[in-house]
C-alpha cells in the first residue's frame, strides 16, 4: 500500500490539509459525524467538560444523537490511521534520532459497573496522596519527544490494556509494530542513529530490552534505588576439582557505595534548573535473573542482559525538595561520558509525556465522556489523538489569542492549549471533507411519487 499523501506540498498548511484528508479516509463508518466531532473538539472554547456539550459548537452540524451514534456505531480503520501518524513529520533529538516515550495513563471508570474490560488502575495523589487501585481502562501510549523545554509531543500509538495483560509483552508488541511503521514510512533508514525508547520505573526495562533485541532501538529506563546488579563473570581459572564456571561477577548494590568501584564514565554539567548535575556510569552490569515470574516459561538457560547503569545526582530541584539520586539502566553495554550526558538528558525529557496527559485529559476531555462500551472509548481515544496531531501541525500557523492577564509568547513557543484557541480561525482556510447532513424525512423523489400516484381501486381499499 502506498504511503499517505504522496507528492503533496510540504508547507505547514499543506501538511495540515493532507492529514485531515487522510484522517477522513480512515473513518469507514459514520465518517462525517466523527470528523465533525473532532472539529468541534478542536474549536470549542475552553476545556471539554461533557461530551454532549460538543454538539453546541457551530462546527458540529448534527444533533447530539448523531454524536453518540458516531462513537457507538462509527468505525475507524485504526491500522491505516496508525500509518498516517507514522508518516507525518516527527520531532527529533539534537543528533537527529527519534526518542520515544512509553507510559500508561488510566481512564478511571469506578462507577461503570456494567462496563466491560475494566482493570484496576494504579493512581497516586487521590485521597490525601494515597496509592489507590481504581477500576478503569488503562491505556498504553507511545509519543515522540522533542528536544529542549517544550510541552509538545507527537502521539503515535495507543493500546487499551485488557484485564490480565502482560504489560511488558504488550509494550514490546506495540513498540515492534510502531518501529516497523516508522521504517516503512521512511522515518528511519539503515545507518541512522538508533531509536531510543524511554520508560519509567514501572516497566521491566531489562526484559523489554531482551524482547526487542532484534530491532534498531535502545532502551533507557529508571530503576528503583534498592536494586542489586551483577558485574561480568570473571575469567575462568583452571581448578583441579573442576566445577561449573560462574555466570555472574561481584554485586553492585545501589544503596552500598562500597560495592560501586570507580565509574567508567563521569561528568559534571551545570544546569539552570538543577544546579550541578553529577552523572556516573558503570559499564556491563546485568541483573541476576531467576526462573520465576516473567521468566518462568523461558526456554533454555536464562540470558545475560548487560547494560550501563547511570547514577545522576543534582544540587537542588525546581520544587525545592530534597534531591534524591536517580538510577537509570541503558541497554548500551558501554558508554562514553558524552553518551552518559545524552542519556540522562533524554530521560528527563520523558516527563513531557505528563504534559501530554494533562492536555488531553484537562483540555481535550479524553476521560470526560461517560461511555459504557470500551469500543466506543477506543473511538474517542483515536479522535483525541487525531485532534492533538492537528494542533501540532497547526503550530507554525497559529497566532496568539492571549487573555488580557497572560504574558505574550512568541509564535514558536505557543502551548497546545493556546494553539487550540485560534484553530477555529485557521479551520476557515483549509478544506473540510465532511459533507453536510441530509435533511430528515423522505427523499424529494418520494414526495413527487406520492403526489403522482394513481388512487387505489376499491379492491385495494377493501383488502386493506
Amino acid at each position: 500500500m502506498s504511503l499517505p499523501c504522496v507528492g503533496v506540498p510540504q508547507d505547514a498548511l499543506g501538511q495540515l490539509s493532507c492529514f485531515r484528508a487522510d484522517f477522513y479516509d480512515c473513518l469507514t463508518g459514520r465518517a462525517d459525524a466523527l470528523f465533525e466531532l473532532t472539529d468541534s473538539l478542536l474549536c470549542t472554547d475552553g476545556p471539554v467538560k461533557t461530551l454532549v456539550g460538543l454538539a453546541l459548537a457551530p462546527e458540529h452540524r448534527r444533533g447530539h444523537g448523531a454524536l453518540y451514534g458516531a462513537l457507538n456505531r462509527g468505525r475507524i480503520e485504526v491500522a491505516r490511521l496508525r500509518r498516517v501518524l507514522a508518516s507525518v513529520p516527527l520531532p527529533r533529538a539534537a543528533d537527529g534520532r527519534l526518542v520515544l516515550a512509553v507510559d500508561v495513563s488510566p481512564w478511571l471508570r469506578p462507577d461503570a459497573a456494567t462496563s466491560d474490560a475494566r482493570s484496576f488502575c494504579h493512581t497516586y495523589g487521590r485521597g490525601e496522596n494515597k496509592h489507590l487501585m481504581i477500576p478503569g481502562w488503562p491505556c498504553s501510549w507511545i509519543v515522540a519527544l522533542e528536544t529542549g523545554r517544550s510541552s509538545w509531543t507527537a502521539p503515535l500509538d495507543a493500546v487499551r490494556l485488557r484485564p490480565g495483560d502482560d504489560l511488558a509483552a504488550v509494550t514490546a508488541d506495540q513498540v515492534r509494530d510502531l518501529v516497523g511503521r516508522l521504517i516503512t514510512a521512511g522515518q528511519w533508514h539503515e545507518g541512522d542513529p538508533l531509536v531510543w525508547i524511554v520508560v519509567d520505573a514501572g516497566y521491566d526495562v531489562m526484559r523489554l530490552s531482551y524482547l526487542l533485541r532484534d530491532l534498531p532501538v535502545e532502551l533507557l529506563g529508571r530503576l528503583r534505588s534498592d536494586r542489586v546488579m551483577r558485574r561480568p563473570a570473571p575469567p575462568r581459572v583452571y581448578a583441579p576439582k573442576g566445577g561449573r564456571p560462574p555466570k555472574h561477577g561481584s554485586e553492585f548494590i545501589f544503596k552500598d557505595a562500597r560495592t560501586w568501584g570507580a565509574p567508567d564514565a563521569e561528568t559534571k554539567t551545570t544546569t539552570t534548573r538543577y544546579g550541578t548535575a553529577h552523572a556516573q556510569g558503570w559499564d556491563r552490569l546485568h541483573p541476576e535473573l531467576q526462573q520465576r515470574s516473567a521468566w518462568r516459561d523461558h526456554p533454555g538457560e536464562l540470558p545475560i542482559i548487560e547494560g550501563t547503569v547511570i547514577r545522576l545526582q543534582v544540587d537542588h530541584l525546581p520544587s525545592g525538595g530534597d534531591p534524591k539520586p536517580l538510577w537509570l539502566w541503558w541497554s548500551r553495554p558501554a558508554a562514553t561520558p558524552a553518551d552518559v550526558d545524552l542519556a540522562w538528558q533524554a530521560f528527563l525529557r520523558r516527563f513531557d509525556i505528563e504534559h501530554f496527559f494533562r492536555m488531553i485529559k484537562q483540555t481535550l476531555g479524553w476521560t470526560a465522556p461517560k461511555l459504557r462500551d470500551p469500543e466506543a472509548a477506543d473511538n474517542w481515544t483515536w479522535l483525541t489523538i487525531a485532534a492533538y496531531t492537528q494542533l501540532r501541525l497547526a503550530r507554525p500557523l497559529a497566532i496568539d489569542l492571549r487573555r488580557p492577564w497572560e504574558r505574550p509568547i512568541p509564535s514558536n513557543r505557543l502551548t497546545p492549549a493556546r494553539v487550540r484557541r485560534g484553530f477555529r480561525h485557521l479551520r476557515a482556510k483549509i478544506s473540510t471533507p465532511a459533507g453536510v447532513q441530509k435533511p430528515p424525512g423522505p427523499a424529494p423523489d418520494a414526495h413527487q411519487a406520492r403526489r403522482t400516484a394513481a388512487p387505489p381501486n376499491a379492491t385495494t381499499w377493501a383488502c386493506s
